[in-house]
């Protein structure tokens, strides 16, 4: 497979009477925007704004991030495969997509583990989305929804803004950077490269209902076995966010898009290892859910010949167990394997990480602990409902103080603060 994604450099976002790149300006058409969103089930009225890296703009409660992309090749491609679009085979072709662009899902809250994007100040060091340049979209929908249906109309909406905006890069010629993507199947890998060790990548999905769900091309991840998938399907859109997982950890489907374990490996692929692939297991409640899904993912690991194995999982609490089963069973094998995970240690650092253990879970990465609070200055605008915060995971009442408009929460509520993919800000400092 072949995937080429070609990056269109966007240097301001306007409203203006087409939606269209030129010059390095994205300009939209607001009010066709609005009319198609609101052709969407479910939603009662759409408005739209934008806020930029510096801007001191605070965004609250956020559902979902996507980049903006248009498949150019094969024609006819278009939306997510599955979910929005027909169903296609994804990982082929050519992509443009608007560089550091990203469209943000606002709203009635849907579920308590939304979160927050600060543009300025104390909150953006934890957030890689105060770094894009955010088209937010703001959604009423029919009250009459049920939590559920709630979701997937936001959903559904933000998935269509990204592709009508995605557009707008259709017939550009000019790209900041061009990104290749260029894998056989795992027997033609190890074929050119015998010598080097085979490393696959698990990455855990939310799976659990009550609004805690991923999709793979258009499939609630609930109701799948563990997956194999080429690495350059997730990155072309395979995989996106349907879950209101607390706001730190929450995979949001930009992150998918640009996953950084597959992007890190596909960089090392050749050179010091053969990257054979990637399995999404889904995070169930149950614990036989939890036992089959580790058993096949060692299971495929195997069948692969895997010698090197790097997890990540989504979540916390129970999903923990999920975490480090699959570790025991791969460990067991012989199979060396590194775990990425964020940590809930409390306030003071002190409690314990993770909600479960075991021997062979010995190599593990922290993206930081969720439940560190920071303290947020007071913004000059506000996008959405700040008030919320007293509703999100990592948040409480009184949280936002309306008299001085400044805001405390746990890394919790912020959006990509402790991604387990790596995707965020935080770094590991040695002493």
């Amino acid at each position: 497979m072949k995937l080429e994604i070609k990056r269109i450099k966007v240097n301001d976002i306007i409203f203006g009477d087409e939606t269209i790149v030129k010059d390095g300006v994205l300009t939209l058409n607001k009010e066709e925007l609005i009319t198609e969103l609101k052709k969407v089930p479910g939603v009662v009225d759409v408005a739209l704004d934008f806020a930029f890296p510096g801007d001191e703009i605070r965004i609250i409660p956020v559902k979902d991030v996507i980049e903006p992309r248009v498949t150019v090749s094969p024609k006819g491609v278009r939306g997510f495969s599955g979910v929005n679009a027909d169903i296609v085979q994804l990982g082929d072709g050519v992509v443009h997509a608007l560089d550091e662009v990203a469209i943000v899902t606002i709203g009635d809250i849907v579920g308590f583990q939304e979160g927050v994007i600060d543009m300025w100040g104390e909150g953006a060091k934890w957030t890689p989305f105060s770094k894009t340049k955010n088209i937010v979209v703001d959604l009423k929908c029919d009250k009459s929804l049920k939590p559920h249906e709630h979701e997937a109309t936001v959903r559904e909406a933000g998935l269509l803004a990204s592709e009508l905006i995605g557009l707008a890069g259709k017939d550009c010629t000019k790209f900041v950077k061009e990104e290749v993507y260029e894998m056989g199947m795992p027997d033609e890998e190890t074929k050119k490269y015998p010598n080097l060790p085979k490393v696959v990548y698990v990455e855990m999905l939310i799976s659990q209902g009550l609004l805690h769900d991923g999709f793979c091309y258009g499939i609630n991840t609930r109701f799948t076995l563990p997956t194999l998938l080429h690495p350059n399907e997730e990155l072309d859109g395979a995989v996106i966010s349907g879950n209101c997982v607390a706001a730190c950890d929450k995979i949001t489907t930009y992150q998918h898009q640009n996953n950084s374990v597959i992007k890190s490996l596909y960089a090392r692929h050749g050179k010091d290892i053969n990257f054979v692939g990637v399995v999404i297991s889904p995070e169930l409640t149950t614990l036989d859910g939890k036992f089959r899904n580790a058993d096949f993912v060692s299971k495929l690991c195997s069948q692969l010949g895997a010698q090197g194995v790097i997890v990540s999982e989504e979540g916390y609490g129970n999903p923990d167990s999920d975490l480090v089963m699959i570790a025991e069973r791969l460990e067991k094998k012989g199979i060396v394997t590194v775990l990425i995970t964020d940590e809930c240690s409390g306030w003071d650092g002190l409690s314990q990480p993770l909600t479960d253990a075991k021997p062979e879970a010995k190599a593990v990465i922290s993206t930081g602990n969720v439940s560190k609070v920071v303290h947020l200055g007071k913004a000059k605008k506000i996008l959405g409902d700040p008030e919320s915060i007293a509703n999100l995971a990592g948040g409480w009442a009184g949280a936002y103080d309306p008299e001085t408009g400044t805001m405390s929460c746990e890394l919790n509520a912020v959006i990509g603060a402790t991604s387990e993919i790596g995707f965020h800000n935080c770094t590991i400092k040695v002493l």
